[in-house]
């Protein structure tokens, strides 16, 4: 076996049971076949592990064996024309670089497109004796002029790609586009040269740029992907606190070790997953599991990167690092999902790649019947075979979709839906389960305090409350509409509760524990209390209040024959409560990110398509692990980035909108796939028998492409939930 150039040997790590690991950036892949290709290569292997990563360009190669055995896997993938280097913190960039390439390549295209079309018109509605020959040859020198250039720069991503393919022996889908795109160009170029009638150089123009925006909209939405995995690993940035030989020290969180002791002071990020070895306090854990109450931490308990220290200081004996801590772990599973719904992907190339082969199959066919078997000369033979590639331009199927997913974004963006992915509404449109997270989505997330109180007793609890951090004071204190009370002595007890004086009385707002008292409600609620001198307690209950449609969206979801669902990290009985009240079909509670995307991912295999609605870093994995997904603008930012669809305000009814817009735009679009179909089943045969001529193939493309425009108008009559 041939030596590698480079040796990979010193980038290999260390897997589970002393196997080998090795990550690295691939050069040339540009669709999932790509990497279907290279995981079949290397995964024929025994102990061979292969995986590759579309949206980030990356090779994962698991092996059992020595480091030098991974130079010669690589040596296999090397053979079908993929280039390999190690992955470095620039991947980012270099994929921006790329996507500004395809956005340039595209604006030179449909900038020489319109050019094109000012030129191509006059001579397509010329009758003879209307244009002189003169003017006539003018102007297809003039469109080979604009043309030439524009081709030669925007085709560069297809050309490329086919030569690479070629050049190792394969084949992608870039090599018919190319000697599609070529033939009609040579073709143009010799009918101008020598003063043919007719030239093509429109039509060339015109399928690389609807070409080249496909591509553009794919490596965008994948890029969303990438940004979204990257946002989950910024909650462990930072600098971090440790103590060793009993000092203390600032150390950036990736040099953070097991091992180590990690000190979170109050309101400080803890940064790596570990034990608590002294210390106790109350800690947020929404951003991970998106319960809604504190998790108390003591001495023994199990503290997760991402939460934030509300209370004492804690110090915390690191057991995993940030990488492998749980928000790494969201990184991988959103990895692992963003695979899964590769299989969408793998279907558009696979028809893509099959339509253009068949398409010059079909001309090349022409082309020798007419000249091999029939004896016509070779110039009006192959005039019939540019005839039947142009009378197929995938314009009309090329718009089917595109055209109709617009008009349905735009409805959709009306009512404050943004859809950001391309192929978003097509798997929406097969939705037949929808799962809803619970805090933050089917509530606001602000909790409401409710009390059997007198208004002495709220105006003193909402006192008390207005001197604490506690997130559950501020909806204590929002409860009280009048002026709050001057209190004396004042102390808070971190995790406790607060202390003071009022009238020379004693006066505690906080924990059951704080203020002494001994009932255990068994509702599961969020609670506080007040104790006032000897006078009995008084109980303060929060809830998380609904959003105000959520029931009348999940009525419509309903009565459209879908089965609605709620996942929740909360406790079971708060789930309960809402699950009932909003009439749920099934609910689970307590999950946890890896729990939610295993639910998902049983609904899938038992046949279900799921619909995930959630606003949490904690839902990250599942909306990328859903068929289709959706996230309200209160959501962060990563979870904004992982779902398909964004909706504005505080509305629910985007949901059941959303949905009636996709099935609806699926409805166009197979209306518009059978017209696009049912125009070539007619066309194409009579550009075969060259009874067509190139003027009109042109209008007849022109006209099929016309009529799926306005067959996806019809969404103005289309009625949301909302109007």
């Amino acid at each position: 076996m041939a030596e590698l150039a480079t040796d990979y040997s010193g980038f290999v790590g260390e897997a589970d049971n002393g196997r080998r690991r090795l990550r690295l950036a691939v050069e040339g892949i540009n669709c999932a076949g790509c990497a279907i290709k290279i995981e079949k290569a290397l995964n024929a292997n025994d102990g061979v592990e292969a995986r590759v990563n579309v949206t980030r360009r990356q090779l994962t190669l698991v092996w059992n064996g020595d480091k030098a055995r991974g130079n010669d896997l690589l040596g296999l993938a090397e053979r079908l024309g993929f280039r390999f280097s190690p992955v470095v913190e620039k991947d980012a960039e270099a994929s921006a670089r790329e996507e500004r390439f395809l956005l340039k390549c595209m604006a030179v295209a449909g900038f020489a497109m319109g050019n094109l079309m000012i030129f191509s018109l006059a001579l397509w509605f010329s009758h003879d004796g209307d244009m002189g020959e003169a003017t006539r040859g003018l102007f297809h020198w003039i469109c080979a002029l604009i043309a030439l250039p524009a081709i030669l720069y925007a085709g560069r991503p297809f050309f490329g790609s086919a030569w690479a393919a070629l050049r190792n022996g394969r084949t992608n889908m870039d090599v018919p586009i190319s000697v599609g795109v070529l033939l009609a160009t040579g073709m143009s170029l010799y009918e101008t040269a020598t003063q043919g009638g007719h030239v093509y150089f429109d039509s060339a123009i015109m399928l690389l740029f609807l070409l080249l925006a496909g591509r553009y909209l794919d490596r965008q939405a994948r890029g969303r992907a990438r940004a979204a995995a990257e946002n989950v690993l910024s909650l462990n940035s930072g600098t971090a606190t440790i103590e060793e030989d009993a000092k203390q020290r600032r150390i950036p969180s990736a040099d953070i070790r097991r091992g180590m002791t990690l000190l979170a002071a109050r309101g400080e990020r803890i940064f790596a997953d570990g034990e608590v070895v002294a210390g106790e306090a109350e800690a947020d854990t929404s951003a991970l599991t998106g319960e809604t109450l504190p998790r108390w931490l003591r001495a023994g308990d199990a503290a997760l990167a991402g939460m934030v220290n509300l209370g004492n200081p804690l110090k915390i004996k690191v057991m995993r690092t940030p990488e492998e801590s749980l928000a790494g772990e969201i990184v991988r599973l959103m990895e692992k999902a963003e695979q899964g719904n590769a299989a969408y992907v793998r279907l558009a190339d696979k028809v893509a790649g099959y339509y253009t082969p068949v398409v010059h199959l079909l001309a090349l066919a022409a082309f020798a019947f007419w000249w091999g078997l029939m004896g016509m000369a070779w110039q009006p033979a192959l005039m019939i075979a540019v005839t039947v590639l142009i009378i197929t331009c995938p314009c009309a199927l090329g718009l089917a979709v595109p055209v109709a997913q617009v008009l349905a974004s735009q409805w959709l963006f009306r009512r404050g839906i943004l859809v950001k992915s391309a192929d978003a509404l097509e798997r929406i449109a097969k939705t037949d389960t929808v799962i809803f997270d619970k805090t933050g989505t089917l509530t606001t997330g602000e909790m409401e305090a409710k009390a059997d109180a007198g208004s002495e007793d709220l105006q003193l609890a909402a006192s008390l409350a207005a001197q604490s951090g506690h997130p559950l004071s501020w909806a204590l204190v929002k409860s009280w509409d009048g002026d709050l009370l001057q209190l004396e002595n004042v102390t808070e007890t971190p995790g406790g509760g607060v202390m003071a004086l009022w009238h020379g009385e004693k006066a505690l707002l906080g924990s059951r524990a704080f203020c002494g008292v001994e009932e255990r409600p068994e509702d599961g609620a969020q609670e506080t209390w007040l104790k006032r001198g000897n006078r009995p307690p008084v109980r303060f209950v929060f809830h998380d209040r609904l959003r105000d449609d959520a029931a009348r969206a999940v009525a419509s979801l309903k009565e459209s024959g879908l089965r609605v669902t709620m996942l929740s990290g909360d406790r079971a009985r708060a789930a309960a409560k809402v699950a009932q009240e909003l009439g749920m079909d099934e609910y689970h509670a307590e999950v946890d990110p890896r729990r939610k995307l295993e639910i998902i991912e049983d609904m899938k295999a038992s046949g279900r398509h799921v619909l995930m609605t959630g606003d949490g870093i904690n839902d990250a994995p599942a909306l990328l692990g859903a068929d289709a997904s959706l996230s309200p603008s209160s959501a962060m930012q990563v979870t904004q980035n992982a779902a398909n669809a964004v909706f504005q305000g505080g509305s629910l009814m985007a949901v059941p909108d959303t949905i009636k817009a996709a099935v609806f735009c699926q409805k166009v679009v197979r209306q518009n796939f059978a017209m696009a179909i049912a125009y070539n089943l007619v066309a194409v045969p009579l550009a075969f028998m060259g009874l067509v001529t190139p003027l009109v193939a042109a209008v007849a493309m022109s006209c099929s492409s016309l009529l799926v425009t306005l067959n996806a108008l019809r969404f103005s009559r289309l009625k949301g939930g909302g109007d």
